[in-house]
């Protein structure tokens, strides 16, 4: 399925998915940490479902990603008002 999201979007939930992969962590490992069924990480890392921030926020937490430095990625072509 192709994800009809931003690619800024799917960078954020690319750096997300990678951290976890990297971590060894799995998604039933992680959906558990975040109360949530596996299906809905699945859901998430193959674009059928979005986070919102608050969502993005503990999972970069879990994952020991810097959030901020994430988010200082995206949004590069938006200009100040």
């Amino acid at each position: 399925m192709t994800s009809v999201y931003s690619t800024d979007y799917q960078l954020v939930i690319k750096i997300l998915r990678d951290a976890r992969i990297e971590k060894g962590i799995t998604q039933a490992k992680l959906a558990e940490a975040l109360g949530r069924p596996q299906s809905f990480i699945a859901k998430v890392e193959n674009g059928e479902r979005k986070l919102d921030v608050v969502e993005f926020a503990v999972m970069a937490r879990l994952l020991e990603v810097d959030a901020g430095a994430v988010l200082g990625m995206i949004g590069g072509r938006v200009h100040s008002l």
